[in-house]
C-alpha cells in the first residue's frame, strides 16, 4: 500500500485499473458538483466538467488517467479517494457492524426461512448474518478471507474487494432494504456505485487494509450464486453478452506474446481455449474439467515441443479458467498443473509447423 496521501492511494488505484475520484475532505461522500451543477438540475451525461477534464458528479467523473489525477490532487490534496466499482470490474461486499434492534427472522437473510426453534442469541450485525449464510451454504466466511482484499472501516465494518468476473454486471444494494438485499447490515457496492479507497482517512478514521493481501480475488462461486438468487444480477445486461466464441482477450494476448497467435500452434492453443471459454455461458453441465484439462494437455505438449513458454501458457489457461468459472482458481490451477505435466511427456508440433 501506498502511503496515505491521497495523491499516492489515488495513483495506486488507477494503476490497478480502477478509476477513481476526489471524495469530500475528511468524508466519505463524493466532493461536491461545480457551482453550475449543483444549481443546475441536469444529468451527469450533460455535464460539461466531466469533458473538461473537472470533476463532477462523484463516480460518474471516475479515471485512470495520470494526469487528470495528478492535476486533481496536486491542487486540492485533501480530498479523499473514491473507487467507482462497476468501469472497475469490481463487486465490494460491505458488512456493517452498527448497534441497534434485531429485524424480523425474514428480515435477516432475504428468502431464506429461519425457523423459531433457531436460536439467535448473539447476532447483532453483518458480520453475524454474512457467517451465518456462509455456514449454511457450507462455504467459508467471506469476512475471513485473506486470500482477497479486506478494509477495515472506521465504524468497525468491513470491506471485502472481488474481483466481479467477466461478463457480469452486478447491482448495489443496502442490508436493510426492503427490496433487493443479500443479508441485514450487508450492503453491496457494484455497478451505479463507489467504495471508499484503502489507505484514506476521514474524521472518523481510516480504513485500513487486513492482513498482507491487496489484490480482489475472484467472486466465490457461492456467493455469486446467493446473489444472482437475490436479484444482484443485472439480468438485462447479462442477456445482452453472448455466449463467447473466442478465447478472452488477455488469453489470445498471451499466446501472442508466447510466439503463437497466427501459426498453427497459436491456432491449436486458442481452439481450445476458446472451449474452456465458452463454459461461462453456463454454470453447469458444460464439461469445464474436461476442456481445461484438454487444453492444459495441449499447452503442455506446445511448451515441451518448445513452440509456446511455460509461463504464458499457464497464463493463457488461467484467463480462459477465470472467464468460465470466477471464483475457482486453486480447482482450475490443479487441473492445468496436472493436465500441463502429462501433455509435456508428448511434444505437439501442430501442422504447419517443422
Amino acid at each position: 500500500m501506498p502511503s496515505p496521501e491521497p495523491r499516492a492511494i489515488a495513483r495506486w488505484c488507477a494503476q490497478a485499473g480502477w478509476p477513481v475520484h476526489p471524495l469530500a475532505p475528511g468524508r466519505k461522500t463524493p466532493a461536491a458538483n461545480c457551482r453550475a451543477c449543483s444549481a443546475s438540475d441536469h444529468r451527469h451525461t450533460d455535464c460539461p466538467c466531466i469533458d473538461n477534464g473537472r470533476w463532477c458528479h462523484g463516480f460518474h467523473a471516475a479515471t485512470t488517467n495520470p494526469a487528470l489525477i495528478e492535476a486533481w490532487w496536486s491542487t486540492h490534496p485533501s480530498p479523499g479517494v473514491g473507487v467507482s466499482c462497476g468501469p472497475a470490474g469490481l463487486i465490494v461486499i460491505d458488512v456493517d457492524a452498527h448497534p441497534g434492534p434485531v429485524p424480523a427472522r425474514d428480515k435477516l437473510l432475504p428468502g431464506i426461512v429461519i425457523h423459531d426453534s433457531v436460536d439467535l442469541t448473539g447476532l447483532e450485525n453483518g458480520y453475524h448474518t454474512l457467517a451465518v449464510l456462509a455456514a449454511l451454504r457450507d462455504a467459508p466466511d467471506p469476512a475471513r478471507d485473506a486470500n482477497t482484499l479486506r478494509v477495515r472501516t472506521p465504524s468497525g465494518g468491513l470491506h471485502i474487494w472481488y474481483q466481479a468476473g467477466a461478463g457480469r454486471r452486478w447491482l448495489c444494494s443496502s442490508g436493510s432494504s426492503a427490496g433487493r438485499a443479500l443479508a441485514w447490515q450487508v450492503d453491496v457496492r457494484s455497478t451505479g456505485g463507489y467504495i471508499v479507497a484503502p489507505g484514506t482517512t476521514t474524521t472518523a478514521g481510516t480504513y485500513s487494509p487486513l492482513g498482507e493481501c491487496r489484490t480482489p480475488a475472484p467472486l466465490p462461486s457461492w456467493l455469486a450464486d446467493e446473489l444472482t438468487r437475490t436479484g444482484h444480477l443485472d439480468q438485462p445486461a447479462a442477456e445482452t453478452v453472448p455466449a463467447p466464441r473466442k478465447a478472452p482477450s488477455r488469453a489470445r494476448q498471451a499466446v501472442i506474446a508466447a510466439g503463437g497467435g497466427r501459426d498453427a500452434a497459436g491456432r491449436a492453443l486458442e481452439t481450445v481455449l476458446a472451449e474452456v471459454a465458452a463454459c461461462s455461458a453456463a454454470a453447469e453441465g458444460t464439461g469445464f474439467s474436461d476442456k481445461l484439462n484438454r487444453a492444459a494437455f495441449t499447452a503442455g505438449g506446445l511448451v515441451s515441443a518448445g513452440l509456446v513458454t511455460q509461463h504464458a501458457a499457464e497464463e493463457a489457461l488461467l484467463t480462459a479458467a477465470q472467464y468460465a468459472r470466477p471464483g475457482q482458481h486453486h480447482r482450475a490451477l490443479g487441473i492445468i498443473r496436472s493436465g500441463m505435466t502429462a501433455g509435456a511427456r508428448q511434444p505437439l508440433f501442430p501442422r504447419g509447423r517443422p
